[in-house]
């Protein structure tokens, strides 16, 4: 960029930038390089200075100082498909909805979409999460774990399968390099593609003013994994995927190693069942507890949506039915299938893109105007904005909701030690490659507890479900091991 250039955009964005009161992003213009100059307003520019100022009215400096979660008129259990087909309380159809789906598959019209914007920061991993090494035995990254489902899939139903993935400003060329030296895990590379989500400001909280990280960088905050759905729009993704014929994504969160990437049957019914109207669709597992941190699946006022945990009332949260069970028990695990006419309507449609931000107050370092230095607060001094993939559910005209069994595909590595953490989590992939092997015939060592006296890891080029593992043992006897021995490593690859 010429000086010509910067000065000019330096003049428009000064302007806008009066315009809405946020003129003090360039307090230390004339202090920098011409590289931090230019660096700045690019930056500047990148935001969506037009929605600020509501934005700011609505969430930041409001009335109560927090927009607050307010009940529908009527909040009731959102009905869901049981995981057990043959189940009395909602019988339905599973070979029929798998058909559907494998058709579609196999026709290309279905593609993999991973929002992996986030750092391994909290499991004391220096990276993005995708590159973690996640399974018990040979410890493959994330990412490898879902390049074998689009592989194994892509194989089994000769189809290409797009795979779409969404990084973060922070992440995104370590992403991208990561893929580069893993040789693309054996995809072709030009079935893959990388697109970075938007940002929102940091705003300080009494005043709304979008505070400065650096004096040539305002601070930002990733806009949430709502904002995919924007970010596929603006990335030209969505473009791609009309060129490609894909009709619907297959949505998933990096960080659950147990996730099924490419589920017909979940496909199927998504765009076959007779409540579906094929927008948006989701998976649930049954909540156990009351205060178990997932949001939770309900009928507001008739419309299938999410209400966060922190939200749903606690006389709701704890009401059991008489079997005992919640009366709310369908937590959220965050797996969808979307789509992408859904998607290009909330990005195209008359309202613009609808989906609502939720507020956050966060800690946030800023520089300090009057002396140039970089603070570090001690207390939270900013409001932070994003947007949650759940919230499109409302604006599906039928949108349903298919059990999965926890222990077949949640086990998410969250933190670095407890629940949610990669001991648990690969223990709970190990216990699935056991409960595979049983239905195949396998005996497994088992411990007084019950739990796998071994470690076992089965990957999606061998089987991507328990049928399929069954299938293999009787066609390729000698890939499939028979004889595990408490202690064992057992590990199952083609």
């Amino acid at each position: 960029m010429t000086a010509t250039t910067t000065s000019s955009q330096h003049r428009a964005l000064a302007q806008s930038l009066a315009d809405i009161n946020q003129q003090h992003l360039l307090t230390f213009y004339d202090d920098l390089s011409e590289r931090q100059r230019a660096a700045l307003l690019d930056r500047i520019a990148a935001l969506d200075l037009d929605e600020t100022p509501a934005l700011i009215k609505k969430y930041v400096v409001t009335d109560s100082g927090s927009p607050a979660f307010v009940p529908s008129r009527t909040l009731d259990p959102a009905p869901y498909y049981p995981a057990d087909c043959e189940s009395a309380q909602r019988p339905w159809d599973r070979a029929s909805f798998l058909l559907a789906g494998e058709e579609l598959i196999a026709q290309g019209k279905i593609a993999l979409f991973t929002v992996a914007g986030g750092q391994g920061t909290r499991l004391g991993y220096d990276g993005p999460k995708g590159c973690y090494p996640a399974t018990p035995a040979l410890g493959k990254p994330l990412f490898r774990l879902l390049a074998e489902w689009v592989i194994a899939a892509s194989e089994r139903y000769n189809a290409i399968i797009p795979w779409y993935i969404m990084t973060s400003p922070a992440n995104h060329e370590q992403t991208v390099r990561f893929f580069e030296d893993q040789n693309w895990f054996n995809l072709d590379r030009a079935h893959v593609m990388h697109f970075q989500q938007g940002v929102m400001p940091s705003f300080q909280m009494e005043t709304g003013a979008i505070l400065l990280d650096q004096k040539d960088a305002p601070a930002t905050n990733p806009d949430g994994h709502g904002g995919s759905l924007r970010a596929l729009h603006r990335s030209g993704a969505l473009e791609d995927m009309r060129r490609r014929g894909v009709e619907h994504l297959s949505y998933t969160q990096i960080d659950n190693p147990l996730i099924k990437a490419i589920d017909p049957v979940f496909i199927g019914l998504h765009a076959a069942a007779p409540d579906s109207s094929a927008e948006m669709s989701s998976k649930m597992v049954e909540k156990t507890l009351p205060e178990e941190r997932v949001g939770v699946f309900c009928l507001a006022d008739g419309k299938t949506s999410v209400v966060e945990y922190s939200d749903l009332p606690d006389k709701l949260a704890s009401q059991r039915r008489d079997d005992g069970a919640l009366r709310f028990n369908a937590g959220s695990p965050a797996i969808h299938m979307i789509s992408v006419d859904f998607i290009r309507r909330l990005n195209e449609g008359d309202a613009d893109f609808a989906l609502p931000f939720h507020r956050a107050q966060k800690k946030v370092p800023f520089i300090n105007l009057e002396t140039g230095k970089r603070i570090e607060p001690d207390s939270p001094n900013a409001v932070k904005l994003e947007m949650f993939v759940f919230d499109a559910l409302p604006f599906a005209h039928r949108s349903i909701v298919l059990e999965t069994p926890r222990e077949e595909e949640f086990a998410p590595i969250k933190n670095k030690n407890g629940a949610d953490s990669p001991a648990t989590s690969q223990a709970l992939q190990s216990a699935r490659a056991a409960h595979w092997l049983e239905i195949a015939g396998v005996a497994i060592p088992r411990t007084p507890a019950g739990d796998p006296d071994c470690t076992l890891e089965v990957s999606p080029l061998v089987a991507m479900s328990a049928t399929q593992l069954k299938e293999q043992l009787t066609q390729n006897p000698s890939k499939i091991p028979t004889n595990i021995a408490p202690g064992d490593t057992v590990v199952i690859e083609p």
